[in-house]
């Protein structure tokens, strides 16, 4: 074990309270956003996507009870740093998109896409902070199979979701932010 099992397993309650809020905020911001015209694409893999999460923080507890791994402290520290920068960055994504905020695929036919905030370096900030958090936060708790594991299973989810996302916005979305890289901050490219 890389940390206390009590205190990881605090933390991993610390997330599902957060996911708790973010799901509570996200049903608030679809009833307005549909009370204004806008619709949802990509239900089927939404439910798929909740599933993962939920398993992905029962998996950590249960690696880190059942299956602990020693690693070296750095390795818990740079997890938790990890962590921070992923919380941060999500909550820089959340708070730029304000009401338009969601863990939906809810598209309004009036609202641009987000240019500022993070949405200036990266397409995709808040899918960055997940891949992030799914590699780090098992790290914190020694559970590597399960940083492993989720990894793979969060790219496979990301590889349909992202294009859901990106068709579901159409040519706005390509108009305001096609050149920004999906993950990976850059500058945009400007010809000439």
């Amino acid at each position: 074990m890389v940390i206390s099992l009590r205190t990881y397993l605090l933390i991993l309650a610390l997330l599902v309270v957060e996911r708790i809020f973010e799901l509570d905020r996200a049903r608030r911001n679809a009833r307005r956003a549909f009370q204004h015209g806008a619709v949802e694409v990509g239900r089927a893999h939404y439910r798929v996507m909740v599933a993962f999460h939920a398993l992905f923080i029962l998996s950590c507890a249960a690696e880190a009870a059942f299956f602990p791994r020693a690693f070296a402290p750095a390795v818990a520290w740079l997890a938790l740093s990890a962590e921070i920068v992923a919380q941060a960055l999500r909550y820089w994504a959340v708070s730029t998109l304000g009401d338009r905020w969601n863990t939906r695929i809810i598209v309004s036919p009036d609202r641009a896409p987000a240019t500022d905030g993070p949405y200036r370096f990266m397409r995709h900030p808040n899918y960055l902070a997940v891949v992030i958090e799914i590699a780090a936060v098992p790290m914190m708790g020694g559970a590597i199979f399960t940083a492993i594991a989720f990894s793979i299973g969060n790219a496979l989810i990301l590889a349909v979701r992202i294009p859901a996302e990106e068709r579901a916005m159409g040519g706005r979305y390509a108009d305001a932010l096609g050149s920004r890289r999906r993950f990976f901050p850059g500058l945009r490219h400007r010809p000439g």
